[in-house]
């Protein structure tokens, strides 16, 4: 050690000193920590590629990807009834609506409110048992905490004084505000049924409600999100960056979630509307403005290739391709037929130019992005709680995929003059993304790098061959067939996936890739569980256009004190159906690992920091033994 770092520890120790000032204070805390290091570990949760679907996943936020109905057969079993148990699930989902619907159909009596509230009192102390009292008592809301912890560890004793105790409490509540401390009651409970929620990407695009999404993520206690492609689309449009403003209002135009757009951001479609109605007559005005913005995103995605060599994506500049007067194109050799040849804006000798006219819509939609208040609150939530990846309890999180080789290498790419593969790869592209935002020129470089990670061939975040334009323009399938980075066929073996997650610094048996962006079509035999348990996908397709595909409606995948397990949900229908019917998106279990000691506090990321606190509580309570430093309190 050497003379530099003894004075640093020193004065550490000096700094740590003034919390713990004495050697019964820092006792103490020695003693909490280690108790804490042998506490179950807390539940994650992992979701991804919610698309816009705001109703199922608010309801499976709500139900906790369906633990709180578990918990309620693991405490009441068959004394309760099936129709007894639906009723409190739904009022723990969502207990303001619920109340006000009981109190138009039946009588809220005195005992209907003990009852209830002795039930939620009952499913609140089985989830609180795996955490220390002050954790649950920081979760509790703060006009209810004294109450709800004394509600929470009142005991039987000889005279019943407890018992007494605590039923006087229901009493005053019962009779002063019971619907309030319902209602936080049953936040308590689902805060404590799900301790960390990792989100692996995709939250925009297809369903019509990203915005209320984001809205509920913003009150969740403890997340993290994965960038996803579509997520990336819309942080670049925030930026200003115009092939992502175009490629989002062609999303939103041709998934048709308008609202998320016009209700949700604010961004008016009035000027693109206007311009497209005089170009093509002959459409409605919506199907006038997908053509008109479909052609806009084109050539602006044309001037990025252009401006940016090292993407290699020449193969993509189409527009100048076509051969209108034969209504054909010519791509890989093969001629397909063209469904459009009414270009009005497209000028031969310069295909990738805006018209004046296009300019000016652009212009006003890219204005409309940045002035966005809702849109850049969200892009700021996006930007400070998530990244390219996230290492976390010994897993690998990350939305796409690591571009590999075709022999299962790690593919170099080159950008800028410089060489990435690998974990530098996902670094340089979370720090140039970054730099779009937070950069103070919000330089070119950084959006077009935005567009490029939306949908590049070889970035991380989509890793296919995108073919917009031949999905736009061109209907024979054939053409539309996307070749993919051979990561998705060697992520099925697993010395690619243990050589991925050494890359990243993970070499424990126990670590896992937990990847999304590519749904599981369960209804044709794929499993989401590959090499041998070492990635799990669990896209598992939210989207309602995606049902059909995956056979499901998404997973959600569980890793608690036991091990892991993946949920696979059934269809929703509304909230409003579920509020009315009781009715519950059901879910199928299936164990993907257990462990065979059961893992504690200690064996995780918040077990490694507090560990290193309790080292150094251990090295100031040596120097106050050994007189080298004073206590503060004597």
């Amino acid at each position: 050690m050497t003379e530099k770092t003894t004075d640093n520890n020193l004065k550490y120790l000096r700094l740590l000193s003034e919390k713990y000032p004495s050697v019964r204070a820092t006792t103490r805390e020695i003693i909490n920590l280690t108790a804490i290091l042998n506490l179950p570990k807390g539940t994650e949760h992992f979701m991804s590629d919610l698309h816009g679907e705001y109703e199922a996943f608010c309801h499976i936020l709500n139900n906790c990807s369906g633990v709180i109905r578990e918990k309620l057969n693991l405490i009441y079993g068959d004394t309760l009834s099936a129709e007894e148990k639906d009723e409190l699930c739904t009022l723990i989902y969502y207990p303001a609506d619920k109340l006000r619907l009981n109190r138009r159909e039946m009588t809220l009596d005195r005992d209907w409110y003990r009852t209830t509230l002795e039930r939620m009192i009952e499913l609140a102390r089985t989830l609180s048992s795996k955490y220390t009292r002050s954790k649950v008592r920081k979760a509790m809301p703060e006009d209810y905490a004294y109450i709800i912890d004394e509600l929470l560890h009142a005991q039987k004793d000889e005279d019943n004084n407890q018992v007494r105790y605590h039923n006087n409490i229901l009493d005053t509540i019962i009779r002063i505000n019971a619907d309030d401390f319902v209602i936080s009651l049953a936040g308590l409970i689902k805060r404590l049924a799900v301790d960390r929620l990792h989100i692996v990407g995709d939250i925009y695009d297809r369903g019509d409600s990203a915005e209320k999404i984001l809205d509920l993520l913003m009150q969740h206690h403890s997340l993290d999100i994965e960038w996803g492609n579509h997520d990336i689309l819309w942080m670049g449009a925030a930026c200003g960056c115009d092939a992502c403003v175009a490629a989002a209002v062609r999303n939103c135009i041709n998934y048709r979630c308008i609202r998320t757009l016009e209700s949700g951001y604010g961004v008016s479609l009035r000027s693109l509307v206007t311009f497209a109605r005089d170009l093509y007559p002959d459409k409605t005005p919506m199907d006038a403005a997908l053509s008109a913005i479909t052609v806009i995103m084109f050539k602006l995605e044309g001037q990025v290739i252009r401006r940016n060599p090292e993407y290699n994506m020449d193969d993509r500049l189409l527009l100048d391709k076509m051969d209108l007067n034969s209504g054909t194109i010519l791509i890989d050799g093969t001629t397909y037929a063209l469904n459009e040849t009414h270009f009005p804006t497209l000028d031969p000798a310069d295909p990738y130019s805006l018209t004046d006219g296009e300019q000016a819509v652009l212009d006003d939609l890219r204005t409309a992005f940045l002035e966005s208040e809702k849109l850049q609150k969200h892009t700021a939530f996006l930007y400070e709680n998530g990244g390219m990846y996230k290492i976390y309890n010994g897993n690998l999180l990350y939305h796409g995929c690591v571009p590999l080789n075709d022999d299962g290498t790690l593919r170099e790419v080159e950008f800028f003059g410089e060489k990435f593969s690998g974990k530098a790869y996902f670094d340089m592209a979370d720090t140039l993304a970054r730099h779009a935002y937070y950069g103070k020129s919000r330089d070119i470089r950084g959006l077009d790098f935005m567009w490029y990670l939306r949908c590049g061939e070889n970035s991380p975040l989509c890793g296919r061959r995108i073919k917009g334009f031949e999905r736009a323009y061109i209907d024979d399938k054939s053409a539309w067939q996307e070749d993919k980075n051979p990561y998705y066929r060697h992520y099925y073996n697993r010395e690619i996936c243990e050589m991925i997650l050494s890359e990243f610094g993970l070499h424990s048996a126990a670590a896992h890739i937990i990847n999304g962006h590519t749904p599981v079509r369960t209804v044709k035999g794929e499993l989401p569980i590959r090499a041998d348990g070492k990635l799990l996908v669990i896209d598992g397709g939210f989207c309602k256009n995606y049902h059909e595909t995956t056979g499901i409606a998404g997973y959600t995948l569980i890793y608690n004190s036991h091990g892991l397990r993946l949920k696979a949900h059934r269809p929703f229908s509304t909230i409003a159906e579920a509020l009315r019917e009781n009715t519950d998106i059901r879910s199928k279990s299936e164990i993907v690992e257990t462990e065979q000691q059961r893992m504690m506090v200690g064996d995780t990321d918040v077990g490694v920091v507090l560990q290193n606190e309790i080292d150094d509580l251990y090295r100031l309570l040596e120097m106050y033994r050994t007189g080298a430093l004073s206590p503060k309190e004597q």
